[in-house]
């Protein structure tokens, strides 16, 4: 008679054998599973939707420009919000199936459009979440896309904040282990490049960041009335303001922005050789160079 035991035994070890087998075995495919490819939606391009927020603001500048320190002296106002880098430019959709493209533009959308729609939507929701007026996005990253801002939102409007090329050279060299300085310099090239555009192309307010951390009263007054919004003292203490954590991808999270205080502005260092255009740059931005 077969005993019982060795049978539960055999069983036991052929379930274990059929586990294995599907733990190392590739996936199948499903019904619903996602296609490796997709159609392309062609040359249609969608017209604009209506926006929720009709007039963003956003601050255009270099990485290492200071623009964290702009923004929580604007956010410290009682009617502008100016979070955290939201990195809009990083938030897609995915038109998943091949027939999604041809839904979409049944209801006039495409897939930039629709990451329009989504990125309004995001501003929209801060916005009502704060209770102010006006909101701010200081992403650095958007300096590199800002024609489609100004597609997306054409009554946008914009802040120019500007930093000498070599002190924003110096600062990325000094934050990073075993600087590249040719990989750095093409990258301050690149932002000063799409800032000049920004600068020659749209009706922003151009500032810099040495007379902000020189005069910062003044500047901020300049602000307040370009944004229409009655200046605040209170923007200068902008440590007695909640601006949430300060950490790496979301802005500068150094000792001087913790402080609370605005601090003066370090100088470039005149001995310094900046490649040629970037030269050129500096002193259209009136820089001495």
């Amino acid at each position: 008679m077969r005993d019982p035991r060795m049978s539960a035994i055999g069983k036991g070890l052929r379930r274990r054998g059929r586990l294995m087998a599907q733990a190392v075995s590739p996936p199948r495919r499903t019904l619903n599973a996602m296609p490796a490819q997709r159609q392309a939606e062609g040359a249609y391009v969608a017209p604009r939707a209506p926006r929720l927020v009709r007039s963003p603001v956003f601050v255009l500048s270099s990485v290492r420009s200071g623009s964290t320190l702009l923004r929580v002296l604007l956010n410290s106002h009682s009617q502008v919000r100016a979070p955290h880098e939201m990195h809009l430019r990083t938030v897609h959709v995915q038109l998943s199936r091949e027939f999604t493209g041809d839904a979409m533009r049944e209801l006039e959308l495409d897939k930039q459009e629709l990451e329009h729609v989504l990125w309004d939507r995001v501003l929209h929701l801060e916005l009502i979440r704060s209770g102010k007026d006006v909101i701010v996005d200081k992403t650095p990253p958007n300096t590199l896309i800002w024609p489609r801002l100004h597609r997306c939102w054409p009554d946008a409007r914009y802040i120019v904040l500007l930093r000498h090329p070599g002190t924003v050279i110096a600062s990325l060299a000094a934050r990073r282990t075993d600087p590249d300085l040719d990989e750095i310099h093409a990258e301050v090239l690149n932002y000063s490049e799409k800032l000049e555009e920004a600068r020659t192309h749209l009706d922003a307010h151009v500032i810099t960041y040495e007379r902000l951390t020189a005069d910062p009263e003044a500047v901020t007054r300049g602000l307040c009335a370009y944004l229409d919004v009655p200046w605040e003292s209170t923007m200068l203490d902008y440590g007695a303001h909640d601006h949430g954590t300060f950490r790496p991808q979301l802005g500068d999270w150094s000792s001087e922005i913790k402080s609370g205080r605005v601090q003066a502005a370090r100088q470039a260092d005149p001995t310094v050789e900046l490649p040629s255009r970037l030269q050129e740059l500096a002193k259209a931005w009136g820089y001495p160079i």
